[in-house]
């Protein structure tokens, strides 16, 4: 019988992509999801799980369910018995984390122990984290490797990030038979490559390539580029784009790992090459064919240069790296944002 794994926030852009990598590999996904970002589709289920059922020609079990509410998480772990759980439910925009620092800590953190809590009564003591590069901070050195330090963030998001990891670290050590994989990644982009799924930010699109891609579809005039004044080739912030399906990869194999009662494990997942703002826009314009209008505006408050991943751990250990280049992730975007041009269809174009 297949491993029932629970995934929290699996209604949004990771978590259902992550969702599709497990139907593939043989598990069975329970998703739990509150709608903060996710669209809700017919049936009172994210318009994404239930294109992943059509497309996949499966039935997947959704539970409406906010992980603040820790009596609903009870029953559901009473019903279930999951053999690990991945946890990608959190408020994740950096600017925004910024201006509501508190709204970020409360969820984010409240969430988290929730969650250990439950898993704890319920005897399940395996725990994928989708965390984040943030923790790192305004990096000491690149590419970024595992034992960089970490705790220097810039904003509450990555903050709340690190915070949540430290509490997995420290139950880690304190029950000696859980096994938890903390996944720090880079920049997710690109979508499934039916052009069915992909990232579908509620309102104004807080990540660089979603805005890219609504300037190019015509639904957005002009892309703000935040500083053109940072240590770098052109000026403009250098990340590390992976593509979505990688890192929905990289979260099986991580699962996978789980099974040597390996203890609390750290990997990057990233692909080790970082590229600027200005050569994200070019990429774009190449694959959509379109003009991409930006203006140049003020820095942005948490923000830092460059971030770019060292992965070889994860290549090491896990026997995982990333597959896809920038031209793909490129593709599969636009395909995924040209057969959707305002998202997901329950009015959420803004």
């Amino acid at each position: 019988m297949a491993e029932k794994v629970l995934v929290t926030g699996g209604g949004g852009y990771i978590g259902s992509h992550c969702v599709v990598e497990l139907i593939e590999a043989g598990y069975h996904p329970v998703v739990v999801d509150n709608f903060s970002n996710a669209v809700r589709g017919e049936g009172d289920v994210p318009e994404s799980i239930r294109r992943i059922e059509k497309f996949l020609d499966t039935s997947i079990e959704f539970h409406e369910l906010d992980l603040l509410d820790q009596p609903g998480l009870e029953k559901l772990f009473k019903k279930h018995s999951f053999s690990a759980v991945m946890h990608f439910a959190g408020l994740k925009a950096v600017g925004e984390s910024v201006e509501q620092p508190l709204r970020y800590y409360r969820v984010n953190l409240t969430a988290s122990m929730n969650l250990l809590e439950v898993m704890q009564a319920h005897k399940v003591h395996n725990l994928v984290f989708s965390s984040s590069a943030t923790v790192y901070g305004d990096p000491q050195r690149l590419p970024i490797d595992e034992q960089h330090p970490v705790g220097g963030c810039t904003n509450p998001y990555g903050q709340s990030k690190y915070f949540i990891e430290e509490m997995i670290k420290d139950h880690c050590k304190a029950e000696k038979d859980w096994n938890a994989m903390l996944l720090r990644y880079f920049n997710p982009i690109g979508a499934h490559s039916s052009g069915l799924i992909g990232e579908n930010p509620q309102g104004i699109p807080n990540n660089l390539l979603p805005y890219v891609a609504q300037v190019a579809v015509g639904r957005r005039e002009c892309l703000s580029v935040y500083g053109n004044d940072y240590d770098t080739l052109d000026g403009t912030g250098v990340r590390d784009y992976i593509h979505v399906v990688d890192l929905a990869k990289g979260h099986i194999a991580a699962l996978k790992k789980l099974k040597d009662g390996c203890g609390c494990k750290v990997y990057n997942l990233g692909t080790g090459t970082g590229y600027s703002v200005l050569q994200m826009v070019k990429a774009m314009e190449k694959t959509s064919g379109k003009e991409i209008k930006y203006k140049i505006a003020a820095r942005r408050e948490g923000d830092i240069a460059s971030c770019y991943a060292d992965p070889r751990l994860a290549d090491k250990e896990l026997g995982w790296k990333a597959k896809f280049d920038l031209e793909r992730m490129c593709e599969d975007l636009w395909r995924w944002q040209s057969k959707n041009p305002t998202g997901f269809p329950d009015g959420t174009a803004s």
